[in-house]
């Protein structure tokens, strides 16, 4: 089991995902999230149909399973969450204040998931980026350019909300 290095942590919600189980599992991308020092990944699959090959190497480990009762835990000791554009995955990763990368399910765009992270990465929270595009994105994006989240306040949460869905 890998022990040394960061963590990465993908997880795709109650959905299913296989685009970006299958991208985040292809030997392109875990070669690319090695070279980043990356030694563990954590996939949280949901209910989808890709179920990919676990690994256990000395160096590095791939573990995926498809729902817990909470995920904090697996956000919290992650170094780069990699998630759906779910409200819920996007704003608990924030409030954690882990890096993030948010992956578009393209066959759902037009939806209210792309607005939000459209906003959110307009404020400089989070990236985001398509199945297809992952690999390269995370070579190229600089996670440290990312601004905190404020604190939770549910007048805050509120106003953000209207902005993003251009309620307001």
């Amino acid at each position: 089991m890998a022990t040394q290095g960061k963590i990465v942590f993908v997880t795709v919600g109650t959905t299913s995902f296989d685009a970006l189980i299958e991208e985040i599992s292809s030997d392109k991308t875990l070669t690319i999230l090695k070279r980043l020092g990356y030694s563990k990944v954590i996939l949280q699959i949901g209910r989808g149909n890709i179920e990919p090959q676990q690994i256990n190497q000395p160096d590095f480990c791939l573990e995926a399973y498809r729902y817990k009762d909470s995920i904090a835990e697996d956000i919290y000791n992650a170094d780069l969450v990699i998630s759906h554009a779910g409200a819920g995955s996007c704003l608990e990763t924030l409030g954690a204040r882990k890096p993030l990368l948010v992956v578009i399910n393209e066959l759902l765009m037009g939806n209210h998931q792309l607005e939000l992270a459209d906003q959110l990465c307009k404020d400089e929270h989070l990236f985001h980026t398509t199945p297809s595009k992952l690999a390269h994105d995370l070579e190229t994006m600089d996670f440290s350019l990312l601004k905190p989240f404020p604190p939770c306040d549910p007048s805050n949460f509120s106003s953000f909300l209207d902005k993003a869905l251009g309620v307001s």
